[in-house]
């Protein structure tokens, strides 16, 4: 018999969809205020996946990401996202706000909608482990968003793993802040 243990602390990312730059930056900053210094940036690149959110956030928004260096507990990605789904209100929606969290194996992103491939954490908030990661990448499963099987994130998701996999095995979170 198993005994329970408390997993390892993961790491906070971000995805932040704007209709546009100047509210990447404010985004970015209310974010920093509340979750602390950012490891990594991925730099506003246009969303074409969907037209999902025209009405909200016009024809031409923008994807960025943003990589914590504080690491969080795993439940508590309920709240972050209930506490992000508040913050969208400042921007009355012109600003959506997909908060997740990436362990070396795999990353979650917190969702209010329930499917069959989603795990109810509580307080109307559900976990979809987006992709998994094997043979020294990430990869989709079928229902990853497409965004999410875009090079792009990937590119940009495993560069988030190898400063999380740094900081664990080495203890030293900030050294490779900029490479």
């Amino acid at each position: 018999m198993g005994s329970p243990q408390n997993p390892l602390p993961v790491r906070l990312v971000v995805g932040v969809l704007v209709a546009n730059e100047e509210l990447a930056s404010e985004a970015k900053q209310k974010l920093i205020e509340r979750f602390g210094a950012v490891d990594l940036e991925m730099q506003p690149v246009p969303f074409a996946h969907t037209n999902y959110y025209k009405d909200e956030l016009g024809e031409n928004p923008l994807r960025s990401f943003l990589s914590f260096e504080n690491r969080i507990e795993r439940e508590s990605i309920a709240a972050i996202k209930l506490e992000t789904n508040e913050m969208e209100k400042i921007w009355n929606r012109a600003v959506n706000l997909d908060p997740g969290y990436m362990t070396l194996g795999q990353f979650f992103l917190a969702t209010t909608k329930d499917q069959r491939h989603r795990v109810y954490l509580g307080q109307g908030i559900f976990a979809e482990v987006t992709l998994y990661f094997e043979d020294g990448h990430f990869h989709p499963f079928d229902w990853t968003y497409p965004d999410y099987k875009s090079e792009a994130y990937i590119k940009f998701l495993e560069k988030a793993r190898e400063r999380f996999a740094y900081h664990i095995t080495t203890g030293h979170p900030y050294s490779m802040r900029g490479k």
